[in-house]
């Protein structure tokens, strides 16, 4: 502990903490030391300050020991991409030399002889007889060559079709449209579709291709005929009339009497001759023979 001028104790070094009364020396700041001075020594080859205790050059590497400069450290040789080679030409077959020619038989020069001139020799003409004549020998010409006849072709036996006996006729009847009150707008009126009947059983409806029904007599534009309507069949000479559970019912009337009210009961109905069928909202069938006109264009 120090002591200030008046004789108190103190734990600090500039002021009394008791009476504030400055400690001796403590007005005069302290002046630190000077550095130690370190002793350098210059590089004589880059005259560059290094310490004393270096051992090289930190600037260009010189050895102070030895007195010499470091060995030059070569650069790293990195690879280079070198582009391939082209394919070198490749030379043409060198000629095979001729085959050897065996020397048990050596090749001889050939030996061409002087051609003999031989003395011209006086010959007389001789007369020469006359030579005979051959007789004269006619060749027949070549008589023509006949075709031979052309083989007549099988005739093909055309494919018999059935004779189309009976026909329906289609109408669009305004009488039955009104009578629907259906509200689909009717075609205009005009003459009737000509359908040749030749099967056994005849459907009426409408084409559906997703459900595989292709109608026999289509009623196509008469939204109100089902698509599996009825069935006409037939006997050769006799017709009936069968309803398939269809939306709208099969009707069965008379000409000259009013329109049908009520649908025919399940099950076949004969068609009295002159009767006629009423499908949808204004199609009217008609059964009836075929004219030989009919069954000329029908049966093709």
């Amino acid at each position: 502990m120090a002591t200030c001028p008046s004789g108190h104790q103190t734990n600090q070094t500039d002021f009394c903490d008791v009476c504030g009364l400055p400690l001796a020396g403590a007005g005069t700041p302290s002046v630190p030391p000077p550095p130690p001075v370190t002793a350098t020594i210059v590089c004589p080859s880059c005259a560059a300050v290094n310490v004393t205790e270096a051992l090289f050059c930190e600037s260009c590497g010189y050895d102070f020991t030895t007195g010499s400069m470091p060995a030059p450290v070569e650069a790293p040789k990195w690879p280079t991409l070198v582009p391939p080679a082209a394919p070198l030409p490749v030379a043409p077959a060198a000629p095979q030399p001729p085959a050897e020619v065996s020397e048990a038989a050596p090749l001889q020069a050939p030996v061409v002889e002087a051609p003999v001139v031989e003395a011209p020799v006086a010959v007389e003409p001789v007369a020469e007889a006359p030579a005979a004549e051959a007789p004269a020998v006619e060749v027949p010409a070549a008589a023509p060559a006949v075709p031979a006849p052309a083989q007549p072709e099988a005739p093909v036996a055309p494919i018999a079709r059935p004779k189309i006996e009976w026909v329906a006729e289609l109408w669009i009847d305004p009488d039955w449209y009104a009578a629907q009150g259906s509200t689909d707008p009717m075609p205009s009126v005009g003459l009737p579709d000509i359908v040749g009947l030749n099967k056994p059983g005849n459907l009426i409806g409408r084409v559906s291709h997703s459900r595989g029904i292709f109608p026999d007599i289509d009623c196509e534009m008469d939204s109100g005929c089902s698509r599996r309507h009825a069935m006409l069949s037939t006997d050769g000479t006799r017709w009936w009339i069968e309803d398939l559970n269809s939306a709208n019912g099969t009707f069965v009337g008379s000409i000259g009497a009013p329109l049908p009210a009520m649908p025919i009961p399940q099950g076949r109905v004969e068609l009295a001759e002159g009767q006629r069928v009423y499908v949808g909202a204004w199609t009217r069938i008609v059964i009836r023979r075929a004219t030989p006109d009919e069954q000329e264009a029908l049966t093709g």
